[in-house]
């Protein structure tokens, strides 16, 4: 059995090519292919299976052509060669000998011939490496991104064998084949300078000088004509060479002459500047296979790694420099910006200066100006194969003077911050570090407490690394408290770090830890971000919005977005939900540690903030329906309200801050603030009618409590009204019924007759579940007076519908249907689920009378109506009696 990468994506059993199919099954076996014996993880090969984003049902279909691929192989006997498509958690895995795979075959030839051997050998090898090419890789899979950088990646390593081949046919004076072999991958990329380079030496080599010069003055024209360059360093020393061995040889010179040359220019001085490499380094597999495509990619890559304070940034830079020293023959240079530290920063002058030095600069001929250092610091690196690294950069003013000049040169830049201006002024290409995942958080620890150690404990060290949050400085920190105390378990330590009170102490070390790198990064920050990080830390929820963010800080929402921007862009805070900015843990613990500095008038603007937006979107969820609240006498208006488009836009961003709300009653009760709390408790009451059974119990006992303690006999009403019915869903009648006996009367004494109508109808619901059905329906009659009497649309409808409803149960089909006619006359133009539940009732009431055309033809409207408003439950419902009705019939 074998695998073809190089040419068409394929897979040859004993009968031949086996038909995998679409060109996604081909694109997955190539992706696995590609990484043998290697997990590769779903979201990676999502990528590659779709050019654009992948669709909502995408994970089912990658499974699909798993599961397609895996019957493929078996059934083309792939277990006896030893292959097989495992499954790894979110990820896959194709085992199997790499011996089967074309790509690697090559890989592996090409690998040997570049070893210290003989000209023929490296011919021969290379010849059969090159045969396994059946044409352009990977064709036939989807053109997304990471198979398009893949078939480059091996179109490269093939170009450079084709050179390799050509220069070992040249050592055996065979420059004939050399220019054969050269002139075929010449003219298919005539943009190539290698290769138009090495085609006019083999040229020349072979007595064809004219064909020569006229490939140099062809390939010239191209690049000025296509590309709007002149030939670089590699084309136009080939020229040179062509016009040297065209010169007339020069005339003998004498021993005088000889003697009073100048000697040679000394050989370039290779700079070593890296430190040391860093201990126990472990992971980031997917991120250093970023790192290699973007320093292979393009002319004169910036690299920009960035990550949060502790993530690991100059450790994973300086480790990928080390293991990439071969690729950099004219030496490495590095500098510590310290854009986030206690040290001032360098001057650009000062870390120039140590460049020029390191590059054989003599002191003296070291400018003065930072400008005419940076010239010369281009100069010297134009046409070498150098690496930069600048570390810890503040800015990317920072790092511009200090990127070399040419194309052969790699920068490496490491950053708390995103440097979007180096991105958009210099094409950086962003290599983001994240928080690592677990295997690799433990394998981090067991680097410094030992494998063993750290296999005993499995769970706890799972829950180590997520009270460290993944980041590795604190992972190290915790490792070298564990390694002092051999007598603790990490469950131990698990148990100190789980009390969010001393964890951030835990995990400082002396002058190393979490708490320093975070002081390091707010402290860079401009003011109002500032300000805004402190603020943050009164917020009641996990994550905010630049509404909430605005009333915290005492800014505007347009301000508040700017702040917040510029804490995502240091790393503090992720928007991992468009519009919606957290802290990880340690993060928001740390600004904990901040809130005694910041505005204490915040928390009170953030309640009021929820006060007024929670009563527009009870406004767009409910639409006609009596507020839920009056503001307090003291309420201050926030400096913008948030718009609701309608009842869904109201109800996500009632589940969006529902932590938050929960949070805001409890901060408003701890400050005295009865009066907000009980009102932030009953905001969310259309959220809590959607889903009645998520648990609300405990945030109206408290809302109740805080009513209870301002007096305030509407407020006990309508929260012992809601909590009756959230207790009756949940199958709680009796402990119901001690609140919605009460709730009425106190309506009563508050004069709120509005109120009491509800209250009657909860209490009549459940007092009709009980089995007391003659004082349920006089409550009710007495629900829809009062209603009446208010003249209030809404409660006038939802009184005559429990009125109907418990006429239809009663038998009473005239009386219920007579409800539902007059309740349908009140119900407003945008109340179509209202409406909606009013038809399933007339078409149930006809239905009892005997009017079956009639009630099917009203089932068949509540089941339009439903579905037009989204009304999933109610459209349901319908067909269900449409369906019992047809039965029936």
């Amino acid at each position: 059995m074998e695998f073809r990468l190089l040419g068409s994506v394929a897979v040859v059993g004993e009968g031949g090519d086996v038909g995998l199919g679409p060109a996604k099954r081909a694109t997955l076996l190539a992706m696995l292919a590609l990484r043998p014996n290697t997990a590769v993880n779903v979201a990676q090969l999502m990528d590659a299976l779709w050019e654009d984003e992948p669709p909502t049902h995408a994970k089912t279909v990658l499974q699909g052509h798993v599961s397609r691929l895996r019957a493929l192989l078996a059934e083309h006997g792939a277990e006896a060669y030893g292959v097989e498509l495992v499954t790894r958690k979110s990820a896959y895995l194709l085992r199997m000998p790499e011996s089967l795979v074309d790509a690697h075959r090559f890989e592996e030839l090409v690998a040997l011939a570049g070893v210290q051997r003989s000209p023929a050998d490296s011919v021969r090898m290379l010849r059969e490496a090159l045969s396994y090419w059946q044409g352009p890789a990977l064709t036939g899979t989807v053109p997304s991104r990471p198979l398009e950088a893949a078939a480059s990646g091996l179109e490269e390593m093939r170009l450079a064998s084709v050179e390799a081949l050509a220069a070992a046919y040249g050592q055996l004076g065979e420059h004939g084949r050399a220019a054969a072999v050269l002139r075929t991958e010449a003219v298919a990329h005539p943009l190539r300078e290698s290769l138009a380079a090495a085609l006019m030496l083999a040229l020349a080599r072979a007595g064809r000088q004219s064909d020569a010069m006229d490939w140099y003055h062809r390939t010239r024209r191209l690049l000025a004509e296509e590309l709007g360059v002149d030939p670089g360093e590699t084309l136009s020393e080939a020229y040179a060479t062509l016009l040297r061995s065209a010169a007339p040889a020069a005339p003998p010179r004498t021993a005088a002459a000889l003697t009073a040359e100048p000697p040679a220019p000394a050989p370039a001085v290779v700079p070593e500047l890296l430190p040391r490499p860093p201990r126990g380094f472990t992971g980031r597999r997917d991120e250093l296979a970023a790192l290699d495509r973007e320093a292979g990619a393009g002319d004169g890559p910036v690299c920009l790694v960035t990550g949060p304070a502790g993530v690991g940034k100059t450790a994973f830079a300086v480790h990928w420099a080390h293991e990439r020293r071969d690729d950099f023959p004219d030496g490495r240079l590095f500098a510590d910006l310290r854009g986030f530290s206690d040290t001032p920063a360098p001057d650009t002058a000062a870390v120039l200066r140590e460049f020029l030095l390191a590059l054989g600069v003599p002191q003296p001929r070291i400018p003065e100006g930072a400008d005419a250092r940076g010239a010369l610091f281009r100069t010297l690196t134009t046409g070498r194969r150098l690496l930069v690294v600048l570390d810890n950069a503040r800015s990317s003013e920072q790092v511009r003077p200090l990127l070399p000049g040419g194309d052969r040169c790699v920068t490496l830049v490491t950053s708390r911050d995103r440097l979007g201006g180096l991105i958009a002024s210099d094409a950086a290409r962003p290599v983001p570090l994240h928080h690592l995942p677990p295997a690799d958080a433990a394998a981090l620890l067991a680097t410094v407490l030992g494998e063993g150690r750290v296999a005993a404990e499995p769970e706890a060290t799972a829950r180590l690394a997520g009270l460290c949050d993944g980041l590795p400085l604190a992972l190290r920190v915790t490792a070298a408290r564990l390694a002092e105390r051999p007598g603790w378990t990490l469950g131990a330590m698990v148990g100190e770090l789980a009390d969010e009170q001393g964890r951030l102490s835990l995990l400082d070390v002396e002058d190393i830890g979490v708490s320093a790198a975070l002081r390091l990064t707010v402290q860079q920050l401009p003011e109002s971000a500032t300000r805004m990080f402190r603020a943050l830390a009164l917020h009641t929820g996990s994550d905010v919005d630049r509404f909430a963010a605005s009333a915290l800080a005492g800014t505007s929402p347009a301000q508040a977005s700017a702040d917040l921007d510029r804490l995502a862009a240091a790393h503090l805070l992720t928007e991992a939900v468009p519009g919606r900015w957290t802290p990880h843990d340690l993060v928001r613990l740390y600004a904990r540690r901040l809130a005694p500095q910041a505005d204490q008038e915040g928390l009170r603007r953030l309640l009021d903030h929820y006060l007024y937006t929670g009563l527009a979107a009870d406004a767009a969820a409910e639409p006609g329906s009596q507020p839920c609240y009056a503001l307090p006498a003291d309420h201050r208006r926030p400096a913008a309200t948030r718009e609701f488009e309608d009842r869904a836009a109201a109800l996500d961003w009632y589940a969006a801050e529902r932590p938050a709300l929960e949070g805001a009653v409890a901060a408003a009760a701890a400050l005295g603030l009865h009066d907000r709390a009980w009102r932030l408790a009953l905001v969310q009451w259309p959220l809590m009618l959607v889903r009645i059974s998520d648990g609300w119990t405990p945030l109206l006992e408290a809302g109740l409590a805080s009513a209870e303690h301002e007096g305030d006999f509407d407020a006990q009403s309508r929260t012992r009204a809601l909590l009756g019915w959230i207790l009756h869903e949940e199958g709680r009648d009796a402990e119901a019924l001690v609140h919605l006996e009460k709730a009425p009367v106190l309506a009563a004494r508050a004069g709120d007759t509005i109120s009491e109508a509800i209250a009657y109808v909860n209490l009549a619901v459940v007092l009709d579940a009980t089995g007391e059905h003659g004082r349920a329906g006089l409550l009710m009659a007495q629900a829809v007076a009062l209603a009446d009497r208010a003249g209030h649309p809404n409660t006038q409808v939802l009184t005559l519908h429990h009125l109907a409803r418990h006429c239809l149960e009663a038998g009473k089909y005239e009386a219920a249907l007579a409800h539902t006619v007059r309740a349908g006359e009140l119900v407003p133009p945008d109340g179509v689920v209202v409406r909606a539940g009013l038809q399933i009732l007339r078409g149930e009431a006809l239905a009892g009378s005997g009017r079956l055309e009639e009630a099917a033809d009203q089932l068949k409207r509540a089941i339009a109506a439903a579905d037009a408003a989204g009304f999933r439950e109610g459209s349901a419902r319908a067909a269900e009696r449409l369906s019992r009705l047809a039965a029936d019939r």
